[in-house]
Parts: C-alpha cells; sequence; structure tokens
C-alpha cells in the first residue's frame, strides 16, 4: 500500500471572527452571504461566546435577567456582535495610555544641590553614599544631594498603531477553566485544542485505545512565547516595577508550553511531542512535522496548531518602530481623514502600511485514513505536503525573498501530481499569506502570477484571511486553513472586503482578488494553497485537498470497509453536532485534568519488546531492526 493519507478529522479555536469549530468564525467572515438563518446562527453563538446573554433551556437570558427568543437576541445584539467581532480599536489596554517611563535630569540649581521629599518606606534598601537623609513628620524623608542625575518618571505614552484582531469582545479564555494564573497563550491552547477534539465526535479514550502510546503526537508552540505578565513579559519587567518575580514565569513563558500544556493538561499522553517555529510560518512547520511522521508510519495521530497572544503595547510598539503595523497617521493619510478606519486598517493587496497584530488559537486533529476509516471518523479535508524554503542571502532579515517561490511552486506541481493539471488549473484556490504590506503586496503578487504562467493557470481565487482577523504571527495558517475549511463546505471564497480596489502594482493578470465574497459553487473547489511568510526568510506552502477529493480517494483505497466506515461515520458527525449546539450557547467543555492520578514509576513495566503504561490498552513496541543492516559487520 502507498503511504497514509494525514486526514483532518477536527478542527478548533479561537480568533477575532469567532469559535472555529462547525465553521463559526468561517460563517463571520462571510456573513453578508449567508442566509437569514445562517446570520441569526452566527449572532446567536457570538453573543453566547461573548457574554451578552447565557442559554437556560428553551430561552437566552441577558446578565440583567432579561429571557429572549434566538430571533430577539438577534435583534437586539446584531450590531453589538459585529461591532465586536473582527480587526478592530484594540480593547484589551488602552492603546492611547499605555504606562510607562520617562528619563528626565535635573538641571543643576545655584546652591549645587538637589532638594526632594519622599516616603520613607519607598527609599531605596541601600540608598547612593552622598543623600543626605533627614527625617519629617508624617513618615516622610528629605533627601539632599549633590549628585545630577537621570531619573525615571512615571507617565503614559500612546501607541502608533491603535487596530488589532483580538477575542470577540467580552470573551475571556480563562473564565472557562481554573486557569490558575496562567499567561494568556496558554489558556488560549487549552482551548482551542479542546475545541478541535470535541469537534472530532469521537471519544478521546477510544483514539488512544486504537493505537500505541508512541503514535500520537502533539506539535505545537508559539512563535513570541509567553510575553504576558505571567509568562516571560512580568519575568522581564516585574521587579523594574516594584513586583515579586515568581517562580512560574520561566517555566510558563517557554514557546514549547502550547505543547507541553496539552500533553499534561488535556491528552494526558506520554507519545511524541515536538515544538517548532519559523516566525509567521509556523503553523505550516510545526503541520510538516506532523504530516512527516504520519508518512513515516510512527504517528497515528497528530495534534496540530499554535496558540499566540502578542496583542501587547511592548510587541506593537517593537514592531511599529520597524514599520511594519499599519499605523494611525499612515492610514489617516492613505484614506485622506482625520480618524483612522479600524475595522479597515488591514487591507492586503490594496494601498496599504502595515499589518495589524491579533491574537489566536488553531488547532487540528490529523489522522492516518486508515484509522479515519476504522474509527468513523468525520473527513474535513486532507493535507498532502509541506514545503519549506530559506531566502538565501539575504540585505535585511525582515524583507521577502526567493524562498517563497520555490515551496510554492513545489506545491502546486504535488497538487497536480496527485489530483491531476485540470483540479488544479479549474478548482484550486490560494489562500495568500497577505500580510498588508506594500512589499507583500508587491512579492506575492508576482510570486502567484509566474507559478500561474508556468502551469497555465487563468483566474485563480486569491483571498487573505488577515483582512478579517490580523496577524497572529504563528498561528496565522491556522487562521487560513480553517477559512480554507469553510469554503470546502459553503462553496464561498471569502472576498477581501477592507479594500476598496485592488493596488496598482499588483499582478492581475492571472489571479483574481475579489473583493466581495466569491461563489464557487459552479467550479467546486478541490485544492488550496496556504502560503505563509516568515521574517528571517521563513517560506511555507500548503498543499491541502477538499473533503470530496479525499473521499473519492479512501473509497478506491478502502472499496472493501467503505460502506462500515459511513455507517460509523454517522454516529460520530452526530456527537460532533451535539458538542456544535453546546458551543453555539456557550459551553465550551473545555478540558483540564488537573489534579487527576499521576503515572509514577510502578505504572511502567519494560521488558525485552517493549514498555507496558498502566491506563493504555496498548504497549509502545522497541524497533530493533537495524535499519543500516547492509552496512554492519
Amino acid at each position: 500500500m502507498s503511504r497514509p493519507l494525514p486526514v483532518i478529522v477536527g478542527f478548533g479555536g479561537y480568533n477575532a471572527a469567532g469559535r472555529s469549530s462547525s465553521y463559526q468564525s468561517y460563517r463571520r467572515m462571510i456573513f453578508d452571504s449567508l442566509s437569514s438563518e445562517g446570520q441569526q446562527l452566527t449572532i446567536v453563538g457570538l453573543a453566547c461566546l461573548m457574554g451578552l446573554v447565557h442559554k437556560e433551556r428553551h430561552a437566552y437570558v441577558t446578565p440583567s435577567g432579561y429571557k429572549l427568543s434566538a430571533c430577539e437576541v438577534d435583534m437586539q445584539f446584531r450590531t453589538a456582535v459585529l461591532a465586536g467581532t473582527l480587526v478592530r480599536e484594540t480593547s484589551l489596554f488602552d492603546p492611547a495610555a499605555i504606562r510607562g517611563n520617562r528619563r528626565i535630569n535635573f538641571s543643576k540649581t545655584k546652591s549645587g544641590c538637589q532638594v526632594f521629599t519622599m516616603l520613607r518606606r519607598d527609599m531605596p534598601q541601600d540608598p547612593p553614599s552622598d543623600w543626605q537623609i533627614e527625617d519629617l513628620s508624617e513618615g516622610q524623608v528629605r533627601i539632599t544631594t549633590n549628585n545630577l542625575q537621570d531619573f525615571l518618571v512615571e507617565c503614559d505614552y500612546e501607541l502608533l498603531s491603535k487596530a488589532s484582531g483580538q477575542l470577540p469582545e467580552g470573551f475571556e479564555p480563562s473564565l472557562h477553566y481554573k486557569s490558575r494564573f496562567h499567561p494568556r497563550g496558554l489558556q488560549m491552547a487549552l482551548l482551542g485544542c479542546s475545541d478541535a477534539l470535541h469537534s472530532t465526535g469521537l471519544n478521546w479514550q477510544k483514539i488512544v485505545s486504537s493505537v500505541r502510546p508512541d503514535q500520537i503526537g502533539v506539535y505545537s508552540s508559539s512563535a513570541l512565547s509567553q510575553i504576558t505578565e505571567d509568562g516571560f513579559g512580568g519575568l522581564m519587567q516585574n521587579r523594574l516595577r516594584g513586583k515579586r518575580t515568581t517562580a512560574k514565569q520561566v517555566a510558563l513563558g517557554l514557546n514549547t508550553m502550547p505543547a507541553d500544556f496539552i500533553n499534561a493538561y488535556i491528552l494526558g499522553s506520554v507519545g511524541h511531542t515536538e515544538a517548532v517555529t519559523g516566525a509567521c510560518a509556523t503553523f505550516l512547520y510545526v503541520l510538516q512535522a506532523a504530516l512527516r511522521d504520519i508518512f513515516s508510519g510512527r504517528r497515528r495521530v497528530a495534534i496540530v496548531g499554535n496558540a499566540e497572544a502578542s496583542i501587547s503595547p511592548e510587541i506593537s510598539e517593537g514592531f511599529a518602530n520597524m514599520g511594519a503595523l499599519a499605523d494611525d497617521e499612515t492610514l489617516c493619510k492613505i484614506d485622506g481623514t482625520h480618524t483612522p478606519d479600524y475595522r479597515r486598517a488591514s487591507r492586503p493587496f490594496a494601498e496599504n502600511c502595515g499589518f495589524v497584530l491579533a491574537e489566536s488559537t488553531q488547532y487540528i486533529v490529523l489522522m492516518d485514513d486508515s484509522l479515519a476509516i476504522e474509527l468513523g471518523a468525520d473527513i474535513h479535508g486532507a493535507v498532502t505536503n509541506v514545503f519549506i524554503n530559506a531566502d538565501g542571502v539575504k540585505k535585511s532579515i525582515s524583507a521577502p525573498g526567493v524562498g517563497n517561490y520555490l515551496s510554492f511552486s513545489q506545491a502546486v506541481a504535488a497538487a497536480i501530481a496527485v489530483v491531476g493539471e485540470d483540479t488544479v488549473k479549474y478548482n484550486s484556490f490560494v489562500h495568500a499569506h497577505g500580510s498588508s504590506t506594500p512589499a507583500n503586496r508587491v512579492t506575492e503578487s508576482d510570486l502567484i502570477q509566474r507559478v500561474a504562467e508556468v502551469f497555465d493557470i487563468y483566474d485563480w481565487p486569491v483571498t487573505a484571511a488577515k483582512a478579517y482577523v490580523g496577524h497572529s504571527l504563528s498561528a496565522a495558517g491556522g487562521d487560513q486553513l480553517v477559512s480554507a475549511l469553510g469554503t470546502f463546505k459553503y462553496d464561498i471564497v471569502p472576498g477581501i472586503k477592507t479594500i476598496q480596489k485592488i493596488a496598482s502594482d499588483v499582478v492581475q493578470e492571472r489571479a483574481i482578488f475579489p473583493i466581495d465574497d466569491m461563489d464557487v459553487s459552479g467550479r467546486q473547489m478541490g485544492v488550496n494553497f496556504i502560503n505563509s511568510k516568515g521574517f528571517g526568510g521563513n517560506n511555507a506552502t500548503a498543499t491541502v485537498l477538499s473533503p470530496h477529493i479525499v473521499n473519492e480517494m479512501l473509497q478506491r483505497r478502502h472499496s472493501k470497509d467503505y460502506e462500515g466506515y459511513i455507517y460509523r461515520r454517522d454516529e460520530v458527525k452526530n456527537t460532533a453536532a451535539e458538542y456544535a449546539e453546546r458551543a453555539d450557547t456557550g459551553q465550551l467543555d473545555v478540558i483540564y485534568r488537573y489534579g487527576e492520578p499521576l503515572l509514577n514509576e510502578r505504572d511502567i513495566l519494560i521488558n525485552r519488546k517493549g514498555v507496558t503504561i498502566s491506563g493504555f490498552r496498548q504497549s509502545v513496541s522497541f524497533e530493533c531492526d537495524n535499519p543500516w543492516g547492509d552496512m554492519s559487520g
């Protein structure tokens, strides 16, 4: 038999558009193209997620106690839901009043001395030797010094860029489980992975019982680590701010923690774990690692994804000083206004000035096709390849380079080898990196044009999820993937609706950059190409097949068992639908296995054949064959 096919049996997460499972976030992107029933379902589900209402039996209840029908929720909260999702002005903190310090220098007085008062309890433990300290009343002291030195004065400053793709307004991940001072990114990892697992409709213990413990892998990371106060942010800043450094901040700050939290607190897994990073292409890096192991047979189940909570004053200021963010002043210049349009701050392939920082958590559950058939998993697509290439010698580490021409063209060629030239020419579309920078719109459109010329592709639909949800760094490829799965389901390529026209320097000869949602039901999409670029020369492109293409492939490969698979799948789909119903009422069923009995040395039995672990049905088998037998003496 040919090598295993990695199929997507579940997907979930959260970004500025909402929850990923059951296509909620995708439906928010194509909201105007939905039926009235689809719009109401989306509004009510988001209203529950945002805490505007909660479900009690047959009614939705507001915080003040009023009972509403679904129709009334839609009417009353539609405006708030639409305004509180997608890219908008940051509200996690006040971007116009960030606390900071300004360095000032006192000028020399006539006497040559400087005199000031302060509370004795606020004095340094070891004051400078030239300070003359005089006690005053009410615990104050007067300081006299001849040492002219710089002082830090606390003051507010304003961020250059105030737009962001933050999670829906009012949705607070920490309230959905006992978060125990977890950094926001790790909270999001637990919620995103839980959503993906529930979306499968499969019981996790059933999956575990079907494979060896070492055939399960978790592939996850974050590009910028956990930079909020409970992670590296507090570690680096607390002493300077007069706060205590905690014992958890080093460990919880690591960029490997999303994978570690999933293994420890969701899966209870003793299997493979891997945390790979590739800047803004990180999602495709961890995805490639999972494919590698499924192709080889080492892994049969893979949890793949990222969680990035990157909306912070420090990260925003860093990117803004690079000229990478869409700052308020330049947005106003482009529009000829005095007030920036935050909703339209992210403008892929139009006149733009930078990307919009975002937060997101996106996870998918992959299985080899044989296991999926055995368990009756509902298949949402398959990933056949991820190609990664560097740029070679670079003048600027942040500038685009040649590597993406390699990764993208290889992905297209590989897709043709699998599904045929006609499917790629007439039934494929591109999820562009579409970062909303002037350099990206030129280089990526040129890339698409040149590859289209080689493979004789015309009218190639190109979309960009960042127009809706901003740039979530390590999770950005995940935002693109869950949107692509939505297109496979609804036959709509989301338009780049934050723009009014395509920029003049964007090549459009062979590509279509739809501004409005594009109905593709007449040319059912079979293939999607997810393109990612990252600072430093991290270029990656993935080939994703639609469920109808995958099911045709599986029907041929598993013809003897396919009828039984369809029967088993119906039950799994019903279970997934039940979860979707609960999640749409705000019941997210977050998995957090803290405090469960731990494994210890007595739970492990080792013999010459392998390792048996208490609680796991199957044992780990030793690989005893010598792969270099022909070289041995």
